[in-house]
This record gives C-alpha cells, structure tokens and sequence, in this order.
C-alpha cells in the first residue's frame, strides 16, 4: 500500500515522533461536532519547518493524505482523516519567534494557543485580539480564518495575519506577505492561504498584528423581553457609531443553559454582552449611550462589569456556553450552524430561524457575534435518531438558503470543512470551480486534507 509504504518512510525522518498507537489515532480522528470518529493512519509530530517539509515530500512521492492539526476545536470535520493518511500535529512547533512591540506585530509557530500568545505578550502592553472563545491554535485560526467576540472591533484572522510561511504539498516552503503594513505586489498569497483550511500547504510560520491593551475596559449584560427587541438594540448601536469592543446575544433558552452549566443567575430571557475599550471617559461614555438605546427597547437589569475578574467570569460564561447548551439534552450531539448576514437584515434572520426552530422537534438555541452579523444555532439531536438527525439538517439547510436569500454567507466563521461542501456552488456558482482549479494547481494529487472546501473530481 502506498500509505503503508510513505509510513515507513516517514519513520525514517521523524522516529518515534510519528505515532500509530490507537489512542493516538482515535484522538486526531475526533471532533467538537457530529461528524464520526474518522482516525488517519499516523500521527506526525514535527518540530521545524525542514521536517514538515521533509513530511510533504515523502507524501507527495506516495500521494499519501496529509492532514492539520492544531488543537483539534474546529466544528465542520475539518481534520477528519476521510482519506486515511497522516495528521501533521503541531504541538512541537508552539514558540513565539519574534516580537516587535515598536512595529506592533509578532512572528509564531502555528501550535501556539491564542490564550497563550497572550501570556507572553503581557509584558509587551499589546495583545492579540481574535478571540474564537474555544482556546484554538493560532494556525488553526489561520487556516479556517476564525473570529469571535472581538470582530466587531478588531476584524478577523483576515485582517491580522500580515504574512506566512507555507509548505506546499510538494514540499517547497514559501513565505507569503511581509512584516510592512501594506502592498501592492502581485498575487496575495497570505489571503489566499487564510482560510484555505490546509487544502494548499500546511502553515508553519505567522507573522500577526498586535494591539495595545486599552486603558479601560467595561463590560455589561442586560436582558430584553424578546429577540426582535435585542437585536433591534444592535442595529441602533451599530448605527449610532459606538465602538463596540464585543456585543454578543443569547436567546432564552441559552441563557438557561449557561446558568445551569456556570452557576448563574441571570433572568431567562435574550441578552445582550457587550464589551467596551479606550480611555476612563470613553468607555464611561460608551457605556452611558449604551445604556439609552437599552432603555429605548425595553432592556431591563442592565449590569455593568468594570473589575477584571467580573469581566473575566462573564466572557468565561459566553465562552463555554457552547458546551453549556451541549450539556442541556443528556448525550446529545451538536450540528453547530453559522450564518452570517447584513446587519440590516439580522433581525429578519433571527426572527424566521427562531420561528422554524419553534416548529421543529428538537431544541436549538441562538446565540451569536451579533455586531457583525454572525450567529448560531445549536441543533442538539440525538445520534441514533435518524428523525432527529434530518430535523436537524432540514434546519441548517433552511438557514443556510435564507443567509443567501439575504446577501450573506452559509459560515461567517467555522469554515466550510466537510460540512458545509453543498451549500459552496449556491454560495459562489462558478467562482466555487475556479476554487477547485486553484487546489488542482497547488495540489494535483489532491493530498492536501482532501474532501474539505473544494470537490475536484479525483
């Protein structure tokens, strides 16, 4: 078998750094969502770009699977080994290179986590401020081009990777991008990279923007008597210009799920979280504009948040209120949607998903980055039923047709995976074929985590 055949090369190059313990491999086949344990047949455990390089090559010469890996949080079986193959963990390759606090950027290995980025940035004054929630590697950010809380204010893995170091599926190594701001010279490669989801070349270097840590930060939650009210707020406080560090929404019956989960006692109705960043007398401004458009809508138990551990077991609440409303129907599994649309028609997307959640057999709640018109569904099915499972569907597929109908997209910010693959030709039509030669280009033995973004046809 040629798999077999690249195997024993591999051990070659990397010795007992390249796994097929079952443990090893049961665990890189897992994911966060429904999608089945699919196991590759290795595991490598690279600790340079050289010996990545060294991995791709030997693959390319037995057109073995290669497959990322980071910290294993993605929700659309990005790293399921469907092919069989090697996963390529970056566990080893978690070091910060360089930090530049004059020019605000910093040089990383993809294995290092955002939560510990920031760690070693605290000293500097500056921090990275894309926040997924989920504790994910920076290359694995990178490679579904993540987001979160903070995009509202601080944008996207799009709009803070300035440059990159790739290794392509034949082995070369190339760098993308550079450490200046701007740039007019030929193809972006960094973008095209961002997001690719380890289709083209596997990551192994990131140069990033920073930020300065504000002066003040103040956070708040406040509750509303229904969804149409809360998102009605959003709307006016995005039109209103006020900068918003995070505003975040859970319906009902998220909130039930995070109070049961975190110990908490917030009213069970939609709320709003929102964060505010600056100076002492912006955010007290912020914060008091905020508080009228509340009251303009019939916000209620507005709570405000100023001492670092109260902002910190809030945002902790929000972000574990995944696993939260995973916990609320006792051996439930999750199809986890993510539209995102205009924030003109946000309210109308909310308001019809929530309506055909109303009228299906299985519990959803809604929660969402609603400052940038991302928000989500939690389908809880159970996986032996084979009626729930197709509830569940129906409803993503539903979802995901009004997100277009509406001008927006079927996934503002898990990736497409292999769970997202039908809805790409309604998304792009032929734009979605010029995907699919880029990856015939980059990849012509289609090794490069094969079956995720793009179907090329062999």
């Amino acid at each position: 078998m040629t798999i077999t055949t690249a195997l024993d090369a591999l051990e070659q190059v990397l010795g007992d750094r390249l796994s097929r313990s079952k443990p090893d491999l049961t665990a890189h086949g897992q994911s966060e969502s429904h999608f089945p344990v699919t196991p590759p047949d290795a595991v490598a455990y690279p600790r340079t770009t050289k010996e990545v390089s060294q991995i791709l090559s030997v693959c390319a010469q037995h057109s073995c699977p290669v497959i990322g890996y980071g910290a294993g949080t993605s929700l659309e079986g990005h790293t399921a080994a469907i092919s069989g193959g090697v996963s390529v963990d970056f566990r080893d390759m978690a070091a910060v290179i360089e930090v530049r606090a004059e020019d605000m950027t910093v040089r990383v290995q993809p294995g290092i986590t955002r939560e510990a980025l920031n760690e070693e940035l605290r000293a500097t004054g500056l921090f990275f401020p894309v926040d997924p929630g989920a504790n994910a590697t920076i290359g694995g950010m990178a490679a579904t081009r993540a987001s979160g809380t903070t995009a509202v204010r601080y944008g996207t893995m799009r709009d803070n990777v300035m440059a990159l170091e790739v290794v392509m599926a034949d082995g070369r190594i190339i760098r993308t991008g550079s450490a200046a701001r701007k740039t007019s010279a030929g193809y972006d490669l960094t973008a095209l990279m961002v997001g690719s989801e380890g289709t083209l070349g596997l990551i192994t270097e990131l140069t990033l923007k920073l930020q300065g840590q504000p002066e003040a930060i103040g956070a708040a939650t406040c509750a509303f008597g229904d969804i149409e009210a809360a998102i009605a707020a959003v709307t006016a406080t995005i039109a209103m210009g006020i900068p918003m560090a995070r505003i975040e929404f859970l319906d009902a019956a998220s909130v039930a799920a995070v109070n049961a989960h975190s110990k908490a006692s917030f009213p069970e109705m939609p709320h709003l979280m929102v964060e505010f960043h600056g100076s002492d007398s912006a955010v007290a401004e912020q914060a008091e504009r905020f508080g009228e458009i509340v009251a303009d809508f019939g916000g209620s138990d507005f709570d405000w948040a100023t001492r670092a551990e109260d902002r910190s077991r809030l945002w902790q609440m929000r972000h574990t209120a995944y696993w939260a409303i995973l916990g609320w129907k006792q051996g439930a599994k999750a199809i986890v949607t993510d539209v995102c649309v205009p924030i003109s028609t946000l309210a109308q997307a909310v308001s019809e998903t929530q309506a055909d959640i109303a009228a299906s057999p299985i519990p959803a709640p809604i929660l969402g980055h609603v400052g940038d018109g991302n928000f989500h569904a939690i389908l809880l099915i159970d996986p032996d039923s084979a009626t729930e499972r197709a509830a569940a569907k129906d409803l993503a597929a539903r979802m995901a047709e009004r997100a277009l109908a509406l001008g927006g997209t079927v996934t503002g910010e898990h990736g497409v995976g292999m769970g997202k693959l039908d809805y790409m030709t309604a998304e792009h039509g032929a734009g979605w074929d010029v995907m699919a030669g880029i990856k015939r280009a980059l990849d012509p033995q289609n090794i490069m985590n094969p079956g995720k973004v793009v179907r090329t046809n062999g």
